[in-house]
Order: C-alpha cells, then sequence, then structure tokens
C-alpha cells in the first residue's frame, strides 16, 4: 500500500505537539502575569477621588493619627470614613473657598455622602475585620504602606489570598507593639523575633489559614 503521508509529516507533527505545549505554557504565564500586574491589582496605582484627598499633607504635613478620620478601625470590621462634618471641621476656616473642596461643601450643605473610590476592596467573598488586626498588633502600614507618603492614595500590597495567607501562616513576622500600630514610622527592625514571639503570646496570635477564616 501507498504511504499516504510524505515523511516530513512525522517531524511536521512532533514540531506542533511541542509547538502547542509551549504555547500553552506561554498562554499560562501571560494570564499569570496580567493577574498579577497592576492593570489588574491596583498595585501603585493612585485612584481617582472626587476630591483629591493626600494623606501625605494630613498624616506627614499636620501630624494626624489613622483615628482622627477612620473611627471606627479599633471596634468594628470597617475602618470608617470621616463624616463631613469631620472635614468641616478644619476646613469651614482652611481653605474655605477653595474650588477643589467644593464637592466637600456640598455634600455638607446637603447632607449627601461623597462617593469615595475604595482602593482596598476586597470581594464580597472574603470577610476581613480591622478590629481583630489592631487588637493582636498588625499596623496600618502593614496593609496599607506608607500612606504618609501618598499624595494620592494608591494599593501598595496585591490583596491577592496568597499574600493574605503570607501573613497568616507566620503572622510573628509583622506583630508590633499595639501601642505603635497606628505610628506609620514604625520599624519593624527595632523588635527582635524573641519579642515578637512574646507578643505573639500575649496578645493570643495563632496561625489561622483554615478556609473559614475569610471565607464565611
Amino acid at each position: 500500500m501507498a504511504q499516504i503521508f510524505h515523511p516530513s509529516f512525522n517531524t511536521l507533527s512532533k514540531v506542533s505537539i511541542f509547538g502547542a505545549v509551549f504555547f500553552l505554557g506561554a498562554a499560562a504565564w501571560a494570564w499569570d502575569a496580567l493577574l498579577r500586574s497592576p492593570y489588574n491589582t491596583q498595585v501603585n496605582v493612585a485612584r481617582h477621588q472626587p476630591v483629591p484627598f493626600s494623606h501625605k499633607h494630613h498624616v506627614a504635613g499636620l501630624g494626624l493619627d489613622c483615628r482622627f478620620c477612620h473611627t471606627s478601625v479599633e471596634e468594628s470590621s470597617f475602618a470608617g470614613l470621616p463624616a463631613t462634618k469631620t472635614c468641616m471641621g478644619c476646613h469651614s476656616l482652611v481653605w474655605k473657598d477653595a474650588g477643589v473642596l467644593e464637592p466637600v461643601r456640598e455634600s455638607y450643605r446637603t447632607d449627601r455622602s461623597i462617593e469615595w473610590t475604595r482602593v482596598h476592596d476586597l470581594p464580597d467573598f472574603a470577610y476581613f475585620d480591622h478590629s481583630i488586626h489592631v487588637r493582636k498588633g498588625i499596623g496600618c502600614t502593614t496593609c496599607h504602606g506608607q500612606v504618609d507618603e501618598m499624595p494620592l492614595m494608591w494599593r501598595t500590597e496585591t490583596l491577592n489570598m496568597d499574600w493574605c495567607l503570607g501573613c497568616h501562616r507566620d503572622p510573628q513576622a509583622n506583630l508590633r507593639p499595639r501601642e505603635r500600630v497606628f505610628d506609620v514610622h514604625w520599624d519593624p527592625s527595632s523588635i527582635s523575633s524573641a519579642q515578637r514571639a512574646a507578643l505573639a503570646t500575649a496578645y493570643h496570635v495563632q496561625s489561622q489559614t483554615n478556609c473559614s477564616t475569610c471565607h464565611r
């Protein structure tokens, strides 16, 4: 019986098979790179806000404590956003006629909240409680970065599950004394691993990697 396919088809089929494997591997790598890129994670991307609030000015420049605006962070799952009257406590006197602050004045006049763009916005299927992290000695900058250096707010971490698990597997690495939780100038190298272990014992900190810890 005559040969149907030319012998060169053997080479072509091998190249096609290996090429398909290579193509699928490259596609998987590209997809993973896209998922981890700033385009998707918004890491280091300043988000547009109705008012260009500067943490750098208010925290580093004026020395405001995180709790001045985020009033519920110590007792609630949500850190809280400041009521407009909090803003107007200063801006009824300071920069009271600045055009950039008109949305604040409008909010105060109409009693309608400013629609801020969430920067650290977890999916609905992930549960996060600010208060428990504060009580366990996790500082604001651990997750939010050096907000005192941000003219506009951006993410410094992906908020992906593998990032959360990195801390949950070894929580001692990020512990600090409770009185330093809101200290944006805290130096992680200022305490030893033994001191962190002592904090973990005092604060009853344990590794939490069970799915139900965050997915409820």
